[in-house]
């Protein structure tokens, strides 16, 4: 099958490498050091999906239509990636791997003739070197749209991914959406303190700042009506206790994240965007709970703190201290 991959990052490039490796003719859309990198030396997989290279038909923009499509650039690129392709995506199904709750609307806005499917990426990946991405952690990717059935189209290429790596069509994408929101806390504070999430999460004081803004956000997430999707071990019912239970209570659900993510220092993606000198995708997270929150005329202060404190760190490029955090939370109030 002829597959084009948009944006050659973490899980662009874990996609790429296994689709490549089992046979299919796949073009993957780069710029910059990692189009130069893949162009000469292939891409280089290593980690929970296996150690392989492929040769990769690395491209700075397609010239033909191929037969799907993924979009896997951060949120806040995804639009312009779209646009200036979007004669070759119209009329082909197209997945959506981002981050966030608000970029599948604005595709299917962009390509009114494609059938557009969500994508969330729940395997853990880096992109730090060019030509080389690490699966750091293994796990499935979920595809769907809306609140209702999967399409055909969706359980199709569900059943084509899951011959390389675990994928299932899931009803409620909506929720789920919002559940890997939740999860998705955990880039803000490796973003700010250049420390991994697990050290983040085992830190007492950076610890409980998670805890409060899963929990503020799953509050948010309630308030606007979602039914949260039962992924990643998670559940409707399991965030509501959790938004509701005493913060020692709490604290168990990063600390079984943390296990899930095992021995390697997961960086996160916020984190990773800093490392390269790259915008964040930090108002796509924790700032979709800002906005949600603000659409419903309250205030979330603590997601909105740490999306402030992100942005200081990609102006300055100095990290914060745990100390300077805890601070600027508290403040918040």
């Amino acid at each position: 099958m002829r597959i084009a991959v948009l944006g050659a990052g973490a899980v662009g490039g874990t996609i790429t490498a296994l689709l490549a490796a089992a046979g299919h003719q796949v073009s993957l859309i780069a710029r910059g050091t990692q189009l130069a990198a893949l162009r000469e030396g292939g891409l280089q997989l290593s980690g929970a999906f296996g150690s392989f290279a492929v040769p990769i038909l690395a491209v700075s923009k397609l010239s033909e239509t191929p037969d799907l499509a993924f979009v896997c650039t951060k949120a806040q690129d995804a639009q312009s990636a779209i646009a200036a392709h979007a004669a070759y995506l119209a009329g082909i199904p197209v997945i959506i791997v981002q981050n966030g709750v608000e970029g599948l609307a604005a595709a299917h806005r962009q390509l009114p003739r494609s059938e557009v499917i969500g994508g969330l990426a729940v395997f853990a990946a880096s992109y730090l070197e060019p030509g080389r991405v690490t699966a750091t952690a293994g796990g499935p990717t979920f595809l769907g749209a809306g609140s209702g059935a999967p399409s055909a189209t969706a359980l199709e290429v569900a059943a084509l991914m899951n011959t390389v790596m675990p994928c299932t069509a899931i009803p409620n994408f909506t929720g789920a959406q919002w559940t890997k929101l939740i999860v998705n806390q955990v880039n803000a504070l490796p973003a700010i303190t250049g420390l991994s999430a697990q050290e983040c999460i085992r830190d007492s004081a950076l610890g409980d700042i998670l805890v409060a803004g899963m929990r503020e956000a799953v509050r948010v997430g309630l308030a606007s009506g979602i039914r949260f999707g039962s992924i990643m071990g998670l559940s409707h019912t399991a965030l509501r206790l959790f938004a509701a239970s005493p913060l020692a209570l709490g604290r168990v659900l990063p600390r079984a994240m943390a296990r899930q993510m095992g021995p390697v220092p997961n960086p996160g993606s916020t984190l990773q965007s800093i490392r390269r000198g790259q915008r964040t995708e930090i108002d796509f997270l924790n700032g979709a709970v800002v906005n949600a929150a603000a659409a419903l005329g309250e205030a979330a202060p603590i997601n909105a703190t740490l999306t402030r404190l992100v942005h200081q760190v990609e102006t300055s490029g100095q990290f914060l201290s745990t100390a300077e955090v805890t601070a600027a939370v508290g403040r918040a109030g």
